[in-house]
């Protein structure tokens, strides 16, 4: 046992007195949270002290185009400056960002945070309905879009700005009046909302994730915490969108960590190992569809992928025959898992150096900014190692709560500050985490199908819905409202390439004739890609218990008779 803490055990950071489990990394050191600050200014304060402080921050994929930290820095400042001044943009405002993925994104989000405006980035492929509940739960006062998104936007007190305009490239590059130096000029608190991130919930409403500038804070100061040394800076290339928990958090990571970021706009697998033979790419964070693709077809036949030395993948487990036959074709590819929600901030396990060696289908060992533990989800109990339960959080890094719905955060985070996940899950004797199942029933949806088999394609479509998760229920209200189907439910059926898609049950009025295109076609008008309906099944009723709560299980037993039920992480 630990010395200090005699009830802890030392394997595995579990406390037989209060049955949580504590981290075995190092401590960490935050700022004071009285102390002003945001984000911004904290990863730029850790990047200073690196040894190469003026190396390559930004690499623009498609035209090759670099900026250098110091370059980053004035930008930041000059886009800061312009969005307070001549905008008129002030600390607590909220913007909402509908783009794909861009140097200029990434240097928005930075100036944005700068000043204490609270970004509210969102999938720009979503539908017109589906952006609009989102803005009336986030409440902004100026949007940031691209040419082919505006039209999707309403109008907002400051309107929207063109991040590609020649106009928003001049307010990055001129020079402020104020010294670089003078990055955190406006005041603003750690408690204060740094991002407002949309996660689906088990109602089927979309919910809109505050996430404080601490919140924020604590996760890049523990993965700062546990970095490698290296000889120079690290190139790596996240493939995940900026508009999800993965891509936000991992990016401002990089920037505490002095790492060179090679930025890609629209995903495509074949400009990604051009881009790592290319750029001499280290690390690559991604998620499943990836690993998975660079496994077939060839895709990186002909390319010289010697740089590569990480990658990690988070979002969704890989099964162990994926990781086996990965680092058979890799053998000098270190390839790790993670987990972390939006609700989280990012990662909350992970891995550290060669540990994922040790344990192939775990997510990791716990951060060092958090706590958790396993409880029996029909009795409350805390439970030990190796026992099967809901994970819950607790720390620094944990929401805030969702924007305008008490009662959801009421329901997520219980008594004395902890953040009910919904995941099955259990950590075991050495402190490595596994997820079991799901007890939200979510579909995690890695990529819509697209009718071309060609693999090359799939990927391109894969990315930019990345690790969405599809709450059933809001499929099942839109489908019960056709005047030809009775009732309808939804369930996640396996995919080899998407991890999961949507399958609905129908059940149709008498006398309906509705075919499986007509429903499909149906809901396709009216939600975004990721969500559209894949399969259908037809059937006399839908078993419900008699709550009358859909029995999904059981319409997995039809949908797949021979398997394990598909909600599997």
């Amino acid at each position: 046992m630990d010395q200090k803490h005699p009830t802890i055990n030392p394997q595995n950071g579990f406390n037989s007195k209060t049955k949580t489990f504590h981290s075995l990394r190092p401590p960490i050191k935050l700022p004071p949270e009285q102390l002003p600050s945001t984000v911004t200014a904290h990863s730029l304060s850790l990047q200073a002290t690196s040894p190469w402080p003026d190396s390559v921050a930004l690499i623009d994929s498609a035209t090759g185009q670099k900026i250098t930290y110091p370059e980053l820095i004035h930008m930041i400042n000059s886009l800061a400056f312009y969005l307070k001044t001549v905008i008129k943009l002030s600390k607590g405002d909220t913007a909402f960002v509908l783009s794909t993925n861009s140097v200029q994104v990434h240097i928005l989000y930075l100036a944005l945070l700068s000043i204490g405006v609270i970004v509210s980035p969102a999938n720009p492929l979503n539908t017109v309905s589906e952006i609009s509940r989102q803005i009336e739960l986030s409440n902004p006062v100026i949007a940031f879009a691209l040419s082919s998104t505006i039209h999707k936007l309403p109008k907002l007190r400051y309107g929207t700005i063109l991040i590609d305009s020649p106009e928003f490239n001049s307010a990055m590059q001129k020079k402020p009046r104020f010294n670089d130096q003078d990055i955190d000029r406006v005041e603003v608190n750690q408690s204060n909302l740094a991002a407002i991130m949309y996660s689906s919930g088990t109602t089927g409403k979309v919910k809109a994730v505050m996430l404080t500038h601490r919140n924020l804070i604590s996760v890049i100061t523990g993965y700062y915490s546990v970095k490698e040394v290296n000889k120079a800076a690290s190139v790596v290339l996240h493939t995940m969108p900026l508009f999800h928990v993965f891509g936000f958090f991992y990016f401002i990571k990089s920037v505490a960590l002095s790492e060179t970021l090679v930025v890609m706009g629209r995903f495509d697998i074949e400009k990604t190992v051009k881009a790592v033979e290319y750029f001499r790419v280290q690390r690559l964070a991604t998620a499943p569809p990836v690993v998975v693709a660079m496994l077939k077809g060839g895709v990186t036949e002909g390319f010289d992928m010697s740089s590569l030395e990480w990658v990690g993948c988070g979002g969704a487990p890989l099964g162990e025959d994926v990781i086996a036959a990965f680092t058979e074709k890799f053998p000098n590819v270190l390839l790790t898992q993670g987990y972390g929600l939006t609700e989280s901030g990012g990662g909350v396990f992970g891995f550290v150096g060669r540990e994922a060696c040790q344990r192939w289908g775990s997510v990791g060992k716990l951060a060092a900014y958090c706590e958790a533990k396993i409880v029996e989800p029909k009795t409350g109990e805390a439970l030990p190692p190796c026992k099967q339960g809901e994970l819950w959080l607790k720390g620094p890094c944990i929401m805030k709560g969702y924007a305008a719905d008490p009662e959801a955060t009421s329901a997520t985070l219980v008594s004395d500050g902890w953040l009910r996940t919904g995941d099955l899950c259990y950590i075991d004797e050495e402190g490595f985490m596994f997820v079991v199942d799901r007890l939200k029933e979510l579909i995690k949806y890695k990529g819509y199908q697209v009718i071309s088999q060609d693999q090359q394609q799939l990927m391109i479509d894969v990315l930019m819905d990345f690790l969405v998760q599809v709450a059933p229920v809001e499929l099942e209200q839109l489908l019960q409202s056709h005047p030809q189907i009775s009732d309808a439910a939804v369930i996640p059926y396996p995919d080899e390439e998407a991890g999961e898609i949507p399958m609905a049950f129908v059940s149709r009025q008498p006398q309906s004739s509705l075919s499986e295109a007509e429903i499909m076609d149906f809901v396709a008008k009216q939600v975004a890609p990721y969500k559209k309906i894949r399969r259908v099944a037809f059937i006399d009723s839908i078993p419900k218990n008699p709550a009358g709560k859909i029995l999904r299980k059981e319409l997995r037993k039809i949908a797949i008779p021979s398997a394990v039920p598909s909600s599997k992480l």
